[in-house]
Formats: C-alpha cells, sequence, structure tokens
C-alpha cells in the first residue's frame, strides 16, 4: 500500500492503465493499483487474460482499454516487466494516446537472453524467440512521450543494466526490492508515484 502522507491531490483524477507481467494478471498489479488510488489517480488494470507474450494482439487490448478510460485525456501506461515493454511499444505506436510510460523490471535493451533469467520459459509459452518478436519492434528505442524507468540491483529476474540503460528512458529510479515485489513493496508504490507526479 501507498504511504498515508501521500496526498490525493498527486493524481488530481488522471488516469492510468497498468499491464502485468509475463504470466501475471490483474490480481498482481492490485496492490499497485491501489496504491496509486490512494494517490488520487485513477489506476485501472487491464482486464485481459495472463499475459503470454509480444504479439500484435497485445496492442489491441491496450487500445481497447485506453478507449474505455480515457475520457478525452491522454492515459498514463505503467508496465511491469513484460508489460512494461508492451507499454513502450504502444507508446511508439499511439503516442497522442499516451501521457507518459513508466516501466518496472522491463527489460528495454540488451540482449533478451542474456539480460532475462526466464527466456526460456518465455520462449516455450509464447511459442516465438524472446529476441524475435511477430511484431516489428526495436525495444532500445524511446517512445516519443516521457518515460520513467524504475529498476533494482536486487530483481533476480531481469538484469538491472537492461532495465535502466541510459538513453532508453528520460529518467531511470533505482529501487532495492526482488522483481515480484514491484507490484507491492511501499517503496516501489512510491516510485510510480513520484514518476507520474
Amino acid at each position: 500500500m501507498a504511504p498515508r502522507a501521500v496526498a490525493k491531490s498527486v493524481g488530481r483524477g488522471r488516469p492510468v492503465l497498468v499491464i502485468p507481467g509475463f504470466l501475471a494478471s490483474d490480481l498482481s498489479t492490485r496492490p499497485l493499483r491501489q496504491g496509486l488510488r490512494q494517490a488520487g489517480f485513477r489506476a485501472h488494470g487491464w482486464k485481459q487474460p495472463r499475459t503470454t507474450g509480444l504479439d500484435g494482439s497485445v496492442f489491441d487490448r491496450i487500445d481497447e482499454r485506453i478507449e474505455a478510460i480515457a475520457r478525452g485525456e491522454p492515459v498514463a501506461l505503467v508496465g511491469w516487466s513484460l508489460g512494461g515493454l508492451a507499454a513502450r511499444e504502444y507508446a511508439k505506436r499511439r503516442p497522442g494516446r499516451v501521457a507518459r510510460v513508466v516501466t518496472l523490471g522491463s527489460p528495454i535493451c540488451g540482449d533478451p537472453r542474456r539480460n532475462n533469467n526466464v527466456w526460456r520459459l518465455y520462449e516455450w509459452v509464447a511459442g516465438h524467440p524472446v529476441d524475435a518478436p511477430p511484431v516489428a519492434c526495436t525495444l532500445e528505442d524511446k517512445p516519443p512521450v516521457p518515460t520513467v524507468a524504475i529498476w533494482s540491483a536486487r530483481d533476480g529476474i531481469v538484469a538491472s543494466g537492461s532495465a535502466r540503460a541510459a538513453g532508453s528512458a528520460d529518467h531511470s529510479v533505482e529501487i532495492s526490492c526482488g522483481h515480484i515485489e514491484m507490484m507491492f513493496a511501499p517503496e516501489a508504490i512510491r516510485a510510480v508515484v513520484g514518476a507520474l507526479a
């Protein structure tokens, strides 16, 4: 949960879409969304099945959710792990619909096999090589919207260098928690609120 000291005025009712990581669902992002709501954001889950890979349908699903929650204004995208990659790639395709992108433990650059400890599982589930998704994308290219990369040297799943590389994001913020904890650790929630504020 977010600290009680965070004022509701921080978010000012701005919309945020939180995209879960690989094999995760909205259930895993609930603590982060609750923290964002406590800070005054209109935080939403993506209301989709578990994320099983980066393919073209992901962008259609993000587009549908943004259409449902935008109320005529750009939406901030917060993506955890694979969800951050999807958020960044969507923002490259539809920048006018995105206020900013915040990634948490997302491998935004470098070799996906060397920088990601679950690449074999990813390939088995997704059905395509981790370094050759069925959609055109260049992970290192920064979206044309403000971006913040939140990373941890204690991540354990994604190499910290690939989650924070200079040039791939406008700002990077270091936190000290594991990959799974990024969805509920108070430090991580504070970092996301700060990145959105």
